[in-house]
């Protein structure tokens, strides 16, 4: 099958700058597969209409040209998802999921042809087939603003969620996806929170690769759910929850890392008395420290004021002491249940402090080497200029 995360992932780009550099008769050529596709899809016989899908979606794998070229086949593509042949259907639905591919007119036109009932129905087939090809589908129509709100009021949410708890790998990466598309439309998050996606998203989380697009939409959609209560109270709930939120944060890319700390500080700042502990004793304070250091902006943000939060008392100490990073974690740590974990937060902070002072050593040095030859000013002036900043 070619999932929409693989279509997401090709270059248009480069088709085009290819057609453009081509001959001429590769040109024609390619104009004419387009206008016999568009006649077949229009034939009354099943199999010119099935050659015609198999051709379009050839055509529209990679080329942006031949979406807008072919649009024309959308509402025939449409018509064939209703005919009781699920040869036609996959056809057609792999056909209108490449032309909706990085195109946003296609993915409008596609909804306003009446395709959501049909997808919706396969998304209940027993062939697991038709139900991947139906995620996918709803995957890539999810991505456009217009079709958000008209895909909720389908009731494709509680069917994603379904394919969430019991599709195939591919199912349930597409729709995790999709329902993180959706959950950017106001009110939609409470209509995801209905049907109690929590224990399904975990569950993936904590068998997918850390690094993965799956897991930084699983983390994204845990972000945005735990700014309610009942979220909250579901991740906590749920055995290992936290748990796979911290190994994120550990091992996930630099965006899912963000989310992890995101859905952490988030539990904490709403009730910290409540999920202190909780967070804490799953090891977060590694994954913390090196955030401070290695993470995004907002990474480095979170995780400062997340350990802020962590340590034993909410309250500045003074303001003539005022608290450093160092500070706030040698607090943690003394709170710190069991040697393993707290000599590993010793050993990040010492790395981490030397880290520090590595980097502003080489700052030094480099502020050194550019004043000397054009200035001809002393190291001493250097490094006094750059203290007094």
């Amino acid at each position: 099958m070619e999932s929409a995360a693989d279509n997401h992932s090709t270059d248009s780009n480069s088709e085009a700058d290819n057609n453009m550099t081509r001959p001429i008769s590769s040109s024609s050529a390619s104009f004419s597969s387009v206008q016999r596709a568009l006649l077949l899809i229009q034939s009354d016989d099943s199999d010119s209409k099935l050659q015609a899908a198999c051709e379009i979606r050839r055509l529209t794998k990679t080329s942006q040209r031949c979406r807008r070229q072919l649009s024309e086949a959308v509402k025939p593509l449409v018509s064939m998802l209703r005919v009781d042949s699920p040869e036609l259907h996959e056809a057609a639905l792999l056909a209108l999921l490449n032309l909706a591919v990085k195109d946003e007119k296609n993915k409008i036109s596609i909804v306003e042809a009446g395709a959501l009932e049909p997808i919706i129905s396969f998304l209940k087939s027993q062939d697991l087939n038709l139900q991947e090809y139906a995620t996918a589908s709803l995957l890539t129509l999810s991505a456009s603003t217009v079709n958000k709100p008209i895909i909720t009021a389908s009731g494709a949410i509680p069917l994603l969620v379904q394919a969430l708890k019991h599709g195939s790998p591919q199912a349930k990466a597409d729709a995790v996806m999709a329902l993180s598309n959706l959950s950017t439309h106001p009110n939609n998050l409470h209509v995801i929170l209905e049907t109690e996606p929590i224990p399904s998203i975990v569950n993936l989380l904590k068998n997918c690769k850390k690094s993965s697009k799956t897991a930084e939409k699983c983390s994204a959609l845990v972000e945005s759910l735990v700014g309610f209560d009942e979220g909250r109270i579901a991740l906590t709930s749920e055995e290992g929850g936290v748990l796979a939120v911290v190994e994120v944060l550990e091992n996930g890319s630099l965006q899912s890392r963000e989310h992890a700390v995101g859905a952490l500080l988030t539990m904490c700042q709403s009730d910290r008395c409540k999920y202190r502990e909780p967070i804490l004793r799953e090891g977060v304070i590694p994954g913390l420290l090196e955030l401070t250091v290695q993470g995004t902006p907002k990474s480095q943000s979170k995780a400062q004021m997340l350990l802020q939060l962590l340590r034993e008392s909410p309250y500045p100490r003074s303001e003539l002491q005022p608290d450093t990073l160092e500070n706030i974690v040698c607090n943690i740590i003394s709170q710190i249940d069991g040697e393993d974990q707290s000599g590993k937060a010793k050993k990040m902070l010492a790395e981490m402090v030397q880290v520090s002072m590595e980097q502003s050593l080489r700052h030094l040095q480099q502020r050194a080497l550019v004043c000397t030859p054009t200035e001809k000013l002393p190291i001493a002036s250097c490094t006094s200029e750059v203290s007094s900043k």
